[in-house]
């Protein structure tokens, strides 16, 4: 296993003290914050609770002064009334191969002390807008995400492997919201013949696996993984566990793999940056060659990847980001499985500065999509173009017979939890505001200004 950060041991010699080398490992002393990680420590807390600008968890120098950091980094708890800021960013629920619906996942989310939890199911958001709503209950905020299955297919064949890119969106979701869709419904379409055929992979290696027993566990409307297709073979006998059911027969290229219709990588890493998203490689320790695939994804506009995981920072991927000049991120990977072998909830440590790196590139990004998505209503004030920014909207259902009969004030909500002070006060969004001040419907044959109806 690489170890963790700079804390990796090269002499080879053992250490004295065990005790004192696990201490380390785990984050050693704790310390006040330094001048640079206070400011990005109020940075990021800004924007965690621009729902709850009164908050006591929030920011104030007085408070932000008491907070101290371990060795790695990473942001420590001193008690009662000072909430660690804890970032999830990696998640699945039933919607994909997840074990609990989005509503479980958030309220087990709130059990673990996570304040911003990313859902990123396998190629489908349909899961999100649940999750939204059940996190209002806990004051958590919601990253739009999702995990998109490609394909990296060099020239040379055989070095052709699946690739996972993570892709995180702004509170009110992608820009051409309906292309991205496309792309996902045709990875999920193939998903149904790639589980078929693992079914029929298997049924030829004297496993007779039934496909409905398949499709009953993925459940209904959700496209069958590898992940369903092993936990049938467990509750029907075939393997002891679902270790043994990758280890044996559905693994990368294994006795029972297929593959489905994914895109290649890079068509998916631009249509992520181009629908205001920040593009994420997932969990790289799993790639053959990782080094290729990076390059390609860098140049394709990827802007970050996984180096963080439960047991620490990965030192050979942390130096790859470098190399490449991308975000380090990480989470724990969450289906719900549960078992030793399972990365809990908010089990990632990511240090105050990478959380506060992460921000400052995909803010800038989210701000540009809700601003297109603000434009397009501002430019045609139609209940269909409201309802592309509540998509993903925490702001609750509609009142009145329209959705047009709340659009301004709504919105001026929704910028208020969506965007800190600073950005709201940028010129575009000003501009915005405008239009929408002097922008009418058709009702009848009368033009309504919009804010009077």
């Amino acid at each position: 296993m690489v170890g963790l950060g700079d804390n990796n041991n090269n002499s080879g010699s053992k250490p004295k003290d065990n005790k004192k080398n696990k201490k380390k490992k785990r984050g050693g002393s704790k310390r006040k914050m330094t001048a640079e990680q206070t400011s990005a420590f109020k940075s990021v807390t800004e924007w965690v609770y621009l729902d709850r600008p009164n908050s006591s968890s929030s920011s104030s120098t007085a408070a932000l002064s008491s907070w101290v950091v371990d060795d790695f980094g990473v942001q420590k708890s001193l008690g009662r009334g000072m909430e660690k800021v804890v970032f999830e960013l990696h998640s699945h629920s039933k919607h994909s191969d997840g074990f609990l619906s989005p509503t479980k996942l958030v309220e087990r989310a709130h059990g673990r002390g996570v304040k911003v939890l990313a859902l990123t199911d396998h190629d489908t958001m349909s899961g999100i807008s649940e999750a939204v709503e059940t996190a209002r209950r806990f004051g958590i905020k919601i990253i739009p995400g999702v995990e998109i299955s490609t394909i990296f297919s060099p020239r040379n064949p055989e070095m052709e492997e699946p690739v996972h890119i993570l892709a995180y969106y702004s509170s009110c979701g992608p820009m051409r919201y309906e292309e991205l869709e496309k792309l996902l419904a045709n990875i999920r379409e193939g998903r149904y013949l790639r589980a078929k055929d693992m079914v029929l992979k298997l049924n030829k290696l004297k496993l007779p696996l039934k496909w409905e027993h398949v499709a009953k566990i993925a459940g209904k409307g959700v496209a069958p993984g590898r992940l369903h297709v092993a936990r049938a073979m467990v509750e029907a006998g075939y393997v002891e566990n679902l270790k043994q059911a990758f280890a044996r027969y559905l693994y990368d290229g294994g006795p029972a793999y297929s593959t489905g219709s994914e895109p290649l990588a890079e068509e998916a890493v631009r249509l992520i940056c181009e629908t205001g998203g920040l593009a994420v490689l997932a969990h790289p320790w799993a790639l053959k060659n990782p080094i290729p695939i990076l390059r390609q994804l860098k140049d394709a506009g990827l802007h970050g990847m996984e180096v963080y995981r439960s047991d620490g920072r990965l030192a050979a991927f942390s130096d790859l980001a470098d190399t490449y000049g991308l975000l380090k991120l990480g989470g724990s990977d969450y289906h719900g499985k549960g078992g030793n072998g399972e990365s809990e909830l908010g089990s990632v440590n990511l240090p105050v500065l990478v959380l506060h790196e992460f921000l400052k590139v995909a803010r800038p990004i989210w701000c540009g999509a809700i601003k297109d998505i603000l434009e397009s209503y501002a430019k045609e004030p139609s209940d269909l173009n409201l309802a592309r920014i509540a998509r993903f909207s925490r702001m609750g259902s509609f009142k009145g017979s329209s959705p047009l009969s709340c659009g301004k004030d709504w919105i001026d909500q929704c910028l208020l939890s969506w965007l800190t002070a600073e950005e709201r006060q940028n010129a575009d969004f000003e501009a915005i505001r405008l239009k929408l001040s002097l922008a009418s419907v058709d009702l009848g044959g009368v033009q309504v200004p919009i804010e009077t109806k």
